[in-house]
């Protein structure tokens, strides 16, 4: 099981959108979308892949790190939950 953080997404962005973002660059379809208010002023969404290695995920991180979407630049993350136990309870 792998994860993709995206950070600094605008909040206005709807789970249909991120998913088309994502779909029209490679990226396989995810299990669930978590945003992430966080102080307001750099909302992340947390996307879970169950069926997806991380490799996979990073393979495809450089297509949308830094891109400019919804008048915000994004950043992205790959995190292999393999190593943290607590996730897969989550």
């Amino acid at each position: 099981m792998a994860s993709l953080l995206i950070g600094n997404v605008d909040d206005s962005a709807s789970d249909d959108e991120i998913r088309e973002l994502l779909s029209r660059y490679g990226f396989p379809p995810c299990d669930s979308i978590d945003h992430m208010e966080g102080s307001g002023s750099r909302p992340a969404v947390l996307l879970r892949y169950g069926g997806a290695p991380a490799e996979a995920l990073r393979s495809l991180q450089s297509r949308i790190q830094d891109l400019y979407w919804k008048d915000r630049k994004i950043n992205v993350s790959v995190i292999d939950q393999r190593y943290d136990p607590g996730m897969e309870s989550r």
